[in-house]
């Protein structure tokens, strides 16, 4: 029986992973950066101009939103420590999707390297 730390490193087999130190170039070039973590952690902080697909919408979201359809798109995707970016690649591979790429380490390593997060704040109704 596998567990689901035996499909991310089988994921991890497949993708292309780039390290936070090259992530700023691939997100540079990216047409999309893509935080697949779930809503409330993409407010919590987020890398400059990702849009949030949690992980267990992403392949409807790609096959439903005309925006996405192309599969020429250079994608960047991340999450906490890189295991549902993966199974992400991983899935948008298998849609046909050619040019994807996962960072290394998530957020938590983009923070230990003391990039740039987004913390979006709420109106205040005072």
């Amino acid at each position: 029986m596998k567990t689901a730390h035996d499909l991310v490193a089988a994921a991890k087999q497949g993708i292309t992973e780039v390290s936070v130190d090259n992530a700023d170039s691939a997100i540079q070039n990216a047409d999309l950066v893509v935080d697949v973590r779930e809503p409330e952690e993409y407010h919590n902080g987020h890398i400059t101009g990702a849009i949030n697909i949690p992980r267990g919408l992403l392949e409807f979201k790609f096959s439903n939103d005309e925006a996405l359809t192309s599969r020429d798109l250079n994608i960047v995707l991340y999450c906490k420590n890189s295991g549902r970016a993966a199974l992400s690649a991983k899935s948008l591979a298998e849609m046909g999707y050619l040019h994807v790429v996962s960072i290394t380490g998530g957020i938590e390593a983009w923070q230990e390297a003391n990039k740039p997060v987004v913390k979006p704040s709420l109106p205040d109704f005072d």
